[in-house]
């Protein structure tokens, strides 16, 4: 009979030590989130405040500002839409603020295309001109506005609004969206050209939805900016039909005192329509500011 010798199995290797992960990466990446939880709360206090705020009766909200409702008061709402003609603040708000979007955005575009794509003598000086703006409040040349819109009968109109919000949004938009269209590759426009696309379709069909999340974030951002400004409509606009939000809070502001609940619910109104688009727009924008990463 033979015997078959088995090899006696090998000894397990010895276990892997794994690298152990500093404390002080630990610590660090755990004050990180608690300074981001801070400015969290830090940020949604002041809104969470309002809303509540918005839900409380007049004499509650004067005995104890800080206090929780204890039955919500949904008619300051209706109160405030109503009797402050808060649905005329919001149509001339949509109005102004989306003419001026559309506009801005339109003429920054097509500037921001052929400086990007296009180097002809003077290209850089003029693009430097334009981003100077962003070093120039508007605000500084009310003076000279307000006498060329007088002059032109410009004055208390909606129109004025939306051409002094266009212009004031092109410096900041020019200067986002010529970065994100030097970094379309050159491939696309030399093969659109092969197929017989002309300037027009290059730009509409090939360039345009390359830099489609960079058009939501500056139009989002510009909206948001013009959504809540108080000193242009203060200052142009004469008509209080013709008002918008932020002035139209005003009207709570009387000569015998402050209605501070129905002051809170004009910011929810004020505020909602912001919460909302920006919700909804939040993937764009994330792809907007996170675009340029990685090529």
């Amino acid at each position: 009979m033979t015997t078959t010798l088995r090899p006696a199995p090998a000894a397990p290797p010895p276990p892997v030590r794994r690298a152990r992960r500093p404390s002080g990466l630990h610590v660090g990446d755990l004050a990180v989130r608690l300074l981001l939880w801070g400015y969290a709360v830090v940020a949604l206090a002041p809104l969470t405040l309002m809303v509540v705020s918005s839900l409380r009766p007049e004499a509650e909200l004067r005995a104890d500002p800080l206090g929780l409702p204890t039955a919500p008061a949904f008619d300051n709402y209706a109160r405030a839409w109503v009797d402050a003609d808060f649905g005329g603040y919001f149509v001339n708000s949509l109005l102004v603020t989306t003419g001026a979007v559309v506009l801005g955005t339109a003429v920054s575009v097509l500037a921001a295309y052929v400086l990007g794509r296009y180097a002809f003598p003077g290209s850089e000086l003029l693009l430097g001109y334009l981003i100077a703006g962003l070093m120039i409040p508007i605000r500084l040349g009310i003076v000279p506005v307000f006498y060329l819109f007088d002059s032109l009968g410009l004055l208390d109109s909606r129109l004025g609004l939306v051409l002094v919000y266009a212009a004031s949004g092109v410096p900041f938009a020019v200067f986002i969206l010529t970065a994100f269209f030097r970094q379309v590759p050159g491939e696309l426009a030399e093969a659109a050209r092969i197929d017989g696309a002309g300037e027009f379709r290059l730009f509409a069909l090939v360039m345009l939805p390359q830099v489609r999340p960079a058009l939501a974030t500056v139009m989002l951002f510009q909206g948001i900016q013009l959504w809540n400004d108080f000193f242009f409509p203060l200052v142009l606009i004469r008509d209080s039909a013709k008002y918008t939000l932020p002035v139209g809070l005003t009207a709570f502001f009387t000569e015998y005192g402050l209605n501070q609940s129905l002051l809170y619910a004009g910011l929810v109104i004020t505020t909602l329509p912001l919460v909302v688009l920006f919700l909804l727009a939040t993937r764009q924008v994330v792809d907007g500011l996170t675009a340029g990463i990685g090529r």
